[in-house]
């Protein structure tokens, strides 16, 4: 499950109030304008109706002085009118600005140079580029400084960073590693000779944190990798704090895919390696994103999913042929391509995977779900991801799925393996509405998917039948999630599970049915017209 940390909370609802706040000043401002406005107009038809029997010049007079006042109204600075003005008349001097940001923090960095982005909300990010050399006895990693700026300020740099992605949440980022960058004169306290020279860049992350976590692992690691690595070209070699070997069992074939060189175990690999460049932490944007704006080649989440094809297509294919060769052993006949031609027999009906889960939110009436699906014309299939279930497998599955349903949670991020234009149902307990959508909801709509959220009602929660009818709980979750990430743990998280109306779900299955549906038409239309536009 993610961690709805109070931090986290506290951050929206801060904004929150900020953008009411400011809105109600501009509120204010506009009514203010509006009021003296109306009270002008008011005083000039009353004068005008006084004076009717001066006849024209009285009227003409009349809407002179009205001409006068708006104007003077527009000039006069701080009026809401005034400021109207201005932005209409700044809109095409300042559009070419808006075109061409000024550049990141750090986006230039010269040679013996350690710089530091520390802007960012989620993340630190520093480059070190010239001779940089690792020291895992000090957790250091230094540059040399050449003469003739090892005698400036250059060389008297020190900057302590913990790479990980979520620097706001110091209860977490108290566990990460701190390395020391430290610039120093050549001669001087860095080692004095490189043991591995590498003539390609470093990228320096954790692998700590909420690692174990498959959102948290995808969210605040893979997917900032990428975000990070993409632009080597994988000629870079990734250096890991708190390495741990069933990471990189896991994650092996992704890392394969940004990096053609083995990673380091900084910790435990006591020699020194010399770099030429060195990025230590890395970049993120957001959850379960990518912003192409600030990827170089505009890359987005669907190039991301594009390389994940390309990260598991081999051992995909490993997978089914060790499937063919154990049932050809049991039948004893040969079944080469059995399963594939099986596979392609029953493409006639739609694939939906259910995502189960086991503990806290579970759905009570799984079983009943199974035959409903497949009643509405579904080929079904069960998982239950564990710990040691290999990435490959859930990716083999959900890749060749049509529709994905499951229990807002961790493994919901799943659905980064689903291709864009299927369906994603997510069942959305009470009290995580917030979550569902920022951490699912949003991001599979960028991936490409249809989301088609399943908001459960009251009597559908486990909690409907120990909480009172009016108990705060069932009818005003958002009160109860005020009080803070424990509780919301405790009630909404590992306290609920579901029990699903099926007459209400089974609209859901209808709508994923008819979306898959309609996809297949177009396809097949497409596929009859480009036939027909062959030359024979």
């Amino acid at each position: 499950m993610v961690q709805h940390h109070r931090a986290t909370l506290l951050l929206h609802q801060q904004q929150r109030k900020g953008d009411a706040t400011a809105e109600e000043g501009q509120q204010l401002v506009a009514e203010e304008g509006a009021g003296k406005m109306k009270e002008l107009r008011r005083r000039l038809v009353d004068y005008a109706c006084h004076h009717r029997k001066h006849g024209h010049d009285a009227l003409l007079r009349m809407l002179a002085g009205f001409a006068l006042v708006s104007c003077l109204l527009l000039l006069l600075p701080g009026s809401p009118f005034s400021a109207a003005v201005d932005d209409l008349l700044q809109m095409g001097r300042t559009r070419l600005d808006d075109e061409t940001p000024p550049p990141p923090p750090c986006a230039a960095v010269s040679n013996g140079t350690i710089c530091c982005d520390r802007t960012a909300m989620r993340t630190d990010v520093c480059i070190m580029r010239g001779d940089v050399r690792t020291e895992a006895a000090s957790n250091s990693l230094f540059l040399l400084v050449p003469p003739p700026d090892n005698s400036t300020a250059a060389a008297g740099r020190d900057e302590r960073i913990r790479p990980y992605t979520r620097k706001w949440e110091s209860s977490i980022m108290s566990t990460i590693d701190e390395l020391r960058l430290r610039a120093v004169p050549e001669g001087g306290a860095a080692p004095a000779s490189c043991d591995v020279r590498h003539d390609v860049p470093a990228v320096v992350f954790s692998t700590g944190g909420y690692t174990g976590n498959v959102y948290h692992e995808f969210n605040d690691g893979i997917i900032p990798l990428y975000i990070t690595a993409r632009q080597y070209n994988k000629k870079v070699v990734f250096v890991m704090l708190e390495y741990h070997d069933w990471w990189m069992t896991k994650y092996g074939h992704i890392v394969e895919q940004l990096s053609d060189y083995a990673p380091i175990d900084f910790t435990n690999d006591r020699r020194t390696h010399c770099f030429p460049e060195a990025v230590v932490g890395l970049r993120i944007h957001d959850e379960l994103a990518i912003d192409a704006a600030r990827m170089p080649g505009n890359r987005t989440i669907q190039d991301f999913r594009r390389m994940l094809d390309d990260a598991y297509r081999g051992r995909i294919q490993m997978i089914i042929e060790e499937e063919e060769k154990a049932a050809a052993v049991a039948l004893g006949t040969p079944t080469q391509g059995s399963i594939r031609k099986k596979s392609a027999l029953k493409d006639d009906k739609p694939r939906l995977v259910i995502v189960s889960r086991n503990g806290s939110r579970a759905i009570e009436n799984e079983a009943e779900l199974v035959r409903a699906a497949a009643g509405a014309g579904f080929r079904v299939a069960v998982l239950q991801p564990r710990q040691d279930t290999e990435l490959a497998k859930m990716y083999r599955a959900l890749n060749a799925s049509d529709v994905m349903v499951g229990v807002h949670g961790a493994a919901m991020t799943h659905f980064l393996f689903m291709r864009p234009g299927s369906v994603f149902i997510q069942v959305v307990p009470l009290g995580t509405d917030w979550a569902a959508e920022t951490y699912y909801g949003e991001p599979a709509r960028r991936l490409g998917l249809r989301y088609m959220p399943y908001k459960i009602k009251p009597a559908e929660s486990s909690l409907y039948r120990q909480y009172a009818k009016d108990d705060a709980v069932l009818t005003d979750p958002d009160t109860v999630n005020a009080k803070g990430w424990q509780v919301t743990k405790k009630v909404y998280l590992d306290g609920q599970n579901v029990r699903l109306d099926m007459v209400r779900f089974r609209r859901r299955l209808r709508d994923a049915y008819d979306h898959w549906a309609e996809l297949r038409r177009r396809h097949n239309a497409d596929s009859t017209e480009t036939e027909q536009r062959k030359p024979w």
